[in-house]
């Protein structure tokens, strides 16, 4: 007979599109298969600003469908419900009714990009702190900040408007799957990502139209809202064997569903470094946040399910900091006459590290500043000459990303918050374990790591 019905979850990360096979057993919800393959989708696109930072976004949804076609075929046809996540601050801009071509592929039928924009990200440095000084004040906890939806839209209504003339919808990446798969003609967005767009009230789950009106913003791009866990619609095409009429979820963000993927206690801590880090406590039952932000705060409050909020320390600087790391160390060898792909650099890394277990050199890691201090840059302090090895380097390295998280959220709030475990997630975090010895000295709570996917299967779990 058939199997049990399955539930996809989709993280469409910042690097890569994972995908997760989630059944239900007599023990609850298991892992039955989950695939990942890299977008390699950053472009230099000639519209893009000097701090511009854009994805091709046919080059996402052809390594979603590549994930999708690596998955069992007859467990895909036991999908009843999808739920998808994924960055949660860019914005990708498409017609409606043209967004995408569908078209049979080997595994059944599937959608390619089409009448769509590249996709700003949440790294996107075009809205300089100048520029968004000069933007409305919102009405809402959350401070405006670069790579958020409608300082980036605001960007382009002051600097070129006839780009925007082209489209009439406009989301996140993960809105707009939405959108395509269930062929919604108004694309709709979950609370936690219009909270993460800034202009948007939570506590009346409202965007703050009357602000954005008054200076012209084209508030008809704006999404429709709704529940984080709500159904958006129904697949109108049986997807890669998916059958048709699947019900799809309102997209959530990728930081929400790897923290729902392993939080189980309120005393639980979450730590995620993916491309970027957070460490995260879940705030009391009916906590709300203030009606304004400090914007000189570290920590902001992100909408998480059934209304409840999370206490984030949400830095820029994670995984993409140990990238651009090992880019400098090929560049360098480049230059003295070597060829070194950059996936040979990380082991090698990471093994010289692991040899060093202790470097008094201090690296503050923050090159892409924090969006609490955007023009915080990154420095180096305590060099030695004793201590100028590859593994020196990348020890320090290491734990200067754990320690600014950590002056972000300091230990002891964790303490008096009644923090007693820290769960850790997110693909830096699973892949370099020099980074997870510096969490288990630097934190005096037990650790336990979750896996690569965890976004992934956060989404198919709030299915």
């Amino acid at each position: 007979g058939p199997g049990p019905t399955c539930v996809l979850g989709i993280d469409l990360g910042t690097t890569s599109v994972k995908a997760a096979l989630v059944t239900g057993t007599e023990r609850g919800l298991a892992l039955a298969q989950s695939c990942s393959r890299e977008t390699r989708a950053y472009s230099d696109s000639p519209g893009a600003a000097p701090q511009g930072m854009e994805q091709d976004v046919q080059k996402i949804i052809r390594a979603l469908n590549e994930c999708l076609a690596a998955l069992p075929q007859q467990q895909l046809q036991q999908v009843t419900h999808i739920g998808i996540s994924g960055q949660m601050h860019g914005v990708v801009f498409w017609k409606s009714d043209q967004g995408c071509q569908w078209s049979e592929s080997g595994t059944g039928p599937a959608f390619g990009a089409d009448r769509v924009s590249p996709l700003v990200t949440w790294q996107d440095g075009r809205c300089s702190p100048t520029f968004l000084s000069s933007l409305p004040l919102p009405q809402s906890h959350v401070s405006l900040a670069a790579g958020f939806g409608c300082a980036t839209i605001f960007w382009y209504l002051k600097n070129s408007p006839d780009f925007l003339k082209a489209y009439d919808a406009a989301g996140t990446i993960q809105d707009y799957v939405v959108a395509m798969l269930c062929d919604l003609k108004k694309p709709l967005m979950s609370v936690q990502n219009a909270a993460s767009w800034g202009y948007f009230n939570c506590r009346n789950k409202s965007w703050n139209t009357d602000i954005l009106k008054n200076s012209g913003f084209p508030v008809h791009l704006l999404p429709e809202v709704g529940d984080p866990g709500s159904i958006a619609g129904r697949t109108t095409w049986a997807w890669h064997g998916i059958p048709k009429g699947a019900k799809v979820g309102i997209a959530l963000g990728d930081f929400q569903c790897s923290v729902y993927s392993c939080l189980t206690e309120r005393t639980d801590a979450v730590l995620n470094i993916s491309t970027s880090a957070q460490l995260t406590i879940s705030m009391p039952l009916g906590f709300q946040p203030p009606e304004a932000p400090d914007p000189s705060s570290a920590v902001t409050y992100f909408p998480y399910f059934n209304g409840d909020y999370l206490a984030v320390a949400a830095s820029l600087n994670g995984g993409n900091v140990l990238a651009t790391f090992v880019g400098m160390v090929a560049q360098w060898a480049q230059e003295l006459g070597f060829q070194v792909q950059e996936s040979a650099i990380y082991p090698r890394i990471i093994q010289a590290a692991l040899a060093q277990k202790h470097s008094k050199l201090s690296v503050h890691p923050t090159i892409f500043g924090e969006r609490h201090l955007p023009e915080l840059l990154a420095s180096v302090s305590s060099i030695g000459a004793s201590e100028l090895s590859l593994g020196h380097v990348t020890r320090a390295l290491c734990r200067g990303l754990v320690e600014n998280l950590c002056s972000m959220f300091p230990v002891q709030h964790l303490q008096e918050m009644g923090v007693r475990r820290v769960l850790g997630s997110g693909s830096a975090l699973a892949r370099n374990e020099v980074l997870r010895q510096e969490v288990e000295r630097i934190f005096p709570f037990p650790v336990v790591y979750g896996k690569d996917v965890d976004a992934a299967v956060g989404a198919a779990m709030v299915m």
